[in-house]
């Protein structure tokens, strides 16, 4: 069965509970998959839905050559849930809004109506595999009304497993968290990061160390990383790494963030400059500044107000060093 996960890289200790549920047929009714993101959770609940929707073989094991519907996520017996964004009385994937253009003020979340989804579809009877899976990623998003959904389904799912994604126990509630087994995923050394990067075309990024930084012991964060800072105008990230010298340089950097970036990617380049301003002046007046400007983001305060006092204060304190 380990054979299924040999693109998972650092993970043995979930690969191994993985693979022992499936060939000693004792698979839960729900698993929660805990760990950060871009560790491997969604590349391990997709290869082990790919076990458990297989068909079996004459000694009623999984057979080997899983269906390559489940990795495009289009098997009958497989549905898969991400958070979505509400547009236009629309959902939207976080994929989808960034191709439709779609300013995003707040954070996805997987909504009541998904969990109403999932019921539904577990409702019938599997149409081709011996149950259903269903995988829930960011599962944390959930709001109460939906998780206390969710929570019905689980204390009976029928024919079914249920993966829920999630970076720890704690982010859940405990009544959901207490129906699921728990399998932890681990952030990465350095040397399994670069296997993982290198492997996916990304080795590129190993030259950029405060990416790798960044990232905290996750490749899939380095690459989303990376995406983000490719996305952001280079002159204007050139800019804000250095403190405003004027009130004028000061409110021109506000005024184009709040006009070029979402709230997400401004949320972003937050913790980018947190970590640059650190590593290059070690002025923790500068990362007071900033972690306000997050917390009044988080409160849906106007940014180009909230990135005007950031520039200003950090301003201020420049003039006193």
């Amino acid at each position: 069965m380990m054979a299924a996960f040999l693109d998972l890289i650092g993970q043995s200790q979930a690969v191994e509970l993985l693979s022992r549920a499936i060939a000693q047929n004792r698979v839960a009714p729900a698993y929660l998959f805990a760990g950060a993101p871009g560790v491997g959770r969604s590349l391990a609940a997709r290869h082990f839905a790919g076990l458990l929707l297989a068909p079996l073989d004459q000694t009623n094991q999984p057979s080997k050559n899983s269906s390559a519907r489940v990795q495009q996520s289009n098997h009958p017996d497989l549905l898969w849930v991400e958070p979505t964004y509400l547009h236009q009385g629309k959902r939207l994937s976080a994929t989808e809004a960034a191709e439709q253009g779609v300013k995003r003020k707040s954070p996805p979340e997987i909504r009541l109506e998904q969990v109403r989804e999932v019921a539904r579809f577990l409702g019938r009877p599997p149409l081709e595999a011996p149950r259903s899976v269903v995988v829930l990623e960011d599962a944390e998003t959930m709001a109460e009304a939906a998780a206390n959904g969710l929570l019905k389904t689980l204390e009976e799912p029928g024919r079914a497993t249920l993966i829920l994604i999630a970076p720890s126990p704690e982010s859940l509630l405990p009544t959901l968290v207490s129906r699921c087994q728990r399998i932890p995923f681990r952030r990465l050394n350095q040397a399994a990061i670069a296997q993982v990067l290198i492997q996916t075309g990304n080795g590129e990024i190993l030259q950029h160390p405060e990416v790798i930084a960044l990232a905290q012991g996750s490749p899939g964060e380095a690459i989303a990383q990376w995406q983000q800072i490719q996305a952001i105008p280079p002159e204007l990230l050139t800019a804000v790494t250095q403190p405003p010298q004027s009130l004028r340089t000061a409110l021109d950097l506000a005024r184009q963030i709040a006009q070029s970036l979402d709230t997400e990617s401004q949320l972003w380049l937050l913790d980018y400059l947190q970590y640059h301003y650190w590593e290059t002046q070690r002025q923790v007046a500068y990362l007071h500044h900033l972690e306000k400007a997050r917390r009044y983001l988080l409160q849906y305060v106007q940014p180009r107000l909230v990135w005007e006092v950031t520039f200003l204060g950090m301003k201020g304190d420049n003039d006193h060093f």
